[in-house]
């Protein structure tokens, strides 16, 4: 079966914003899962610590999720399986409050705030608006493929 998948090399995948079954970063998920499939993914790491936080939160191995998506399953498609084979289970409420967290993380300890605050001088020193994890991602994928910050 036919794998449709963004060539990251000279795209960005969506951003963590976007949802899918009301979760944030799962379309972001499988932009990187089917690019690493194809040799697509350029810089990007399928299974990098937010696809983590999502496969942990829901319960799913993430060797098993690229498995499925390798068989060229739509996003539809791979909702309809993370539901089925989540251990956890996770409500709508449960869901929309994961989501709106992971929204608004920003970093925790200094050693991470210095980590941001360095990648944003160089990627969007003018901008006051990148305080979270969520905002330096978009930036980061904007100016990476030629955006002005």
């Amino acid at each position: 079966m036919a794998i449709f998948a963004p060539d990251l090399t000279k795209q960005a995948p969506r951003s963590p914003r976007v949802r899918l079954g009301g979760f944030v970063a799962l379309p972001r998920i499988l932009d990187k899962c089917r690019a690493t499939i194809i040799k697509k993914n350029g810089e990007f790491n399928f299974n990098c610590p937010l696809d983590q936080r999502f496969f942990e939160f829901v319960g799913v191995d993430a060797e098993k999720f690229k498995k499925e998506a390798a068989k060229g399953k739509t996003d539809s498609e791979m909702l309809a399986w993370v539901e089925k084979n989540a251990k956890n289970h996770p409500c709508g409420g449960t869901i929309h409050l994961w989501s709106t967290i992971m929204e608004a993380r920003a970093p925790s300890s200094i050693e991470m705030r210095g980590y941001m605050s360095e990648a944003q001088s160089k990627l969007a020193p003018k901008r006051e608006d990148i305080t979270t994890w969520f905002d330096l991602l978009d930036v980061d994928d904007y100016v990476t493929f030629g955006g002005q910050p």
